[in-house]
């Protein structure tokens, strides 16, 4: 049985041949970047100008492309639309492991938490049995997370009512009481605890740390075969993200600010996801065998994945970045 990732992957081998070459012809003049809304490192390496220069020194326009989550963003890689992706963990490790991609960075920790009412009676999750709670469906990484917490309380998903919606409705629904509970992830969850009428009840972290007592949150991913044909290009991006974060660790407050501008998310909703540790950041952004396993291992056991999955990873980016932005 395939998931919604699935589903929506799995586009006709014809579309990709067609369409995998004809993204490469266009990468010496626009190198096309998926992105989502959210806090990820890129926004604040465009911010710094390093995005400028990489465009000086490989004479290409590197164009970032908004989507709202991560089955779009995928859908676009497998017609050749995009040549490197952002995007939550969930897609990053399917699109690794069924489009022709490599996983090439892990950018955010955590993310992920369920959220519910501040004055709610729920103290933990063994207390959702019977309430209604809001998730963003099953092909989302929020489902098997939501499933596991359940199961380490002693509950199982037919104890709940699950209620799908989008995962930016989820803080709206929480607030107002149309649901007893949410999961959702960065920025909706932050968004939710800065208004202050939200308090987590248990952070993706409690649920399955995977890297550093962490969830692993987003990922970075690339076509093969624009890692094959540009790698110094793919390496310079690798090494912004690395500088952007290290930049992120250094001074918050400009970072703030910076995602502001760009996501449009208020620089209060920003300050708490990082105060509180809702999205976390980390210089050492390399995929492990032990954490890429670790994590494929769990969405096979959800049913996102299937047995003969299997994620295609590269730590050397990561890892030559790493000692770049250490030895500067």
């Amino acid at each position: 049985m395939f998931s919604t990732w699935g589903r929506k992957l799995l586009l006709p081998v014809t579309l990709l041949a067609m369409s995998g070459l004809s993204g490469l012809t266009q990468a010496t003049e626009t190198i096309n970047y998926g992105v989502q809304p959210a806090t990820m490192p890129i926004y604040i390496a465009k911010a710094m100008g390093l995005l400028d220069e990489i465009e000086k020194k490989h004479d290409v326009k590197i164009e970032l492309r908004s989507f709202s989550y991560g089955a779009p963003e995928n859908q676009a890689m497998a017609a050749g639309e995009l040549h490197i992706a952002s995007a939550g963990m969930g897609p990053s490790i399917v699109a690794s492991a069924r489009l022709p991609a490599k996983l090439i960075g892990i950018t955010i920790l955590e993310q992920t938490a369920i959220i519910v009412p501040q004055d709610s009676p729920v103290s933990m999750v063994a207390d959702l049995k019977g309430k209604k709670v809001a998730f963003p469906g099953e092909g989302s990484q929020q489902y098997p997370l939501l499933l596991k917490a359940l199961s380490d309380a002693g509950l199982s998903v037919d104890d709940i009512q699950l209620f799908k919606t989008k995962g930016s409705d989820v803080p709206t629904l929480v607030e107002n009481g149309s649901v007893d509970a949410g999961i959702t992830w960065d920025p909706h969850v932050s968004k939710a605890l800065a208004s202050g009428k939200s308090r987590v009840l248990l952070k993706a972290e409690k649920i399955m740390p995977i890297k550093s007592d962490h969830y692993i949150g987003n990922g970075e991913y690339a076509r093969e075969d624009f890692i094959k044909a540009r790698p110094e290009l793919v390496q310079d991006l690798i090494t912004a993200n690395v500088q952007a974060i290290d930049y992120i660790l250094k001074h918050p407050d400009d970072a703030i600010t910076q995602w502001s501008k760009q996501i449009g998310f208020p620089e209060e909703v920003i300050r708490f996801s990082l105060e509180q540790g809702i999205s976390v950041y980390s210089l050492d952004i390399a995929p492990t065998a032990e954490t890429v396993d670790a994590y494929t291992k769990f969405l096979k056991e959800a049913g996102i994945l299937n047995n003969d999955d299997n994620p295609k990873y590269d730590p050397q980016f990561a890892e030559n970045a790493l000692n770049t932005v250490i030895t500067q």
